[in-house]
């Protein structure tokens, strides 16, 4: 039998609150621990999410730090980082406790869009190959990493993009990982707005560049030009 397990689910947030309103209710209905590490918001999301039985957490705008600062409120032997936007599988809590019992680390899970498009699907199919050749799950295909290891790590680093990628790559150094089959759904509100074409060209690039040596703080800057840091919730590459 699987050992009991404390889950603790941090949410990084900016401006999120028509996301918390859809997805906290069906969070706290399943989950005992939810924070909202919020970077800022003037949309009463937080205060939204406190009156809903939520924890809440305030401080600067960006999301490694949003992050970290929720992680060093949690109690849970896993912390699981979630992106507002972003839904759970209904027995998630259960997927990741037969997961920790096959010794893993940490992991992260399937993505599926929730809007409707056959060039979507091609992306996530994409997104979810890349993944299992890489054993690097991004932030959002919803995070999880044992309380231990995520301390050992330090954490997220304070870069303005491509934390969740760097935590990725560090994380399966320290021993198996398992990406879940079943997936999370997250909006693909970000590739819609940008231009899905343009938004995945974007992302390899950065990606690319990443990997030859250039610096996240340039890169964010790249990533959303004009800006010296990309706040808590850029797009994703994916």
């Amino acid at each position: 039998m699987p050992q009991p397990m404390h889950l603790s689910i941090i949410i990084p947030t900016l401006d999120e609150r028509p996301a918390l309103e859809r997805q906290l209710p069906g969070l706290l209905e399943h989950h005992q621990e939810v924070w909202i590490s919020d970077g800022g918001s003037r949309d009463g999301g937080p205060e939204w999410a406190r009156q809903h039985g939520a924890q809440v957490i305030y401080g600067q705008a960006q999301r490694g730090q949003q992050l970290n600062r929720g992680a060093g409120q949690a109690q849970g032997d896993v912390f699981l980082f979630l992106h507002a936007d972003t839904r759970l599988p209904a027995d998630a809590e259960q997927l990741i406790r037969q997961a920790m019992h096959r010794k893993v680390v940490g992991g992260g899970f399937r993505l599926q869009f929730s809007e409707p498009g056959s060039l979507l699907q091609l992306t996530s199919r994409i997104i979810n190959l890349r993944s299992r050749w890489t054993a690097c799950p991004l932030g959002d295909q919803a995070q999880f990493v044992r309380h231990s290891v995520f301390h050992d790590l330090g954490g997220y680093r304070p870069w303005p993009i491509l934390e969740d990628l760097d935590f990725a790559r560090r994380l399966k150094r320290q021993g198996p990982t398992v990406l879940i089959r079943q997936p999370v759904v997250t909006s693909a509100r970000r590739y819609l707005q940008r231009g899905l074409v343009r938004q995945l060209l974007t992302n390899w690039l950065i990606f690319g560049l990443y990997f030859a040596g250039v610096s996240p703080h340039r890169l964010g800057r790249l990533y959303r030009p004009g800006t010296e840091d990309p706040g808590a919730t850029p797009p994703r590459p994916g």
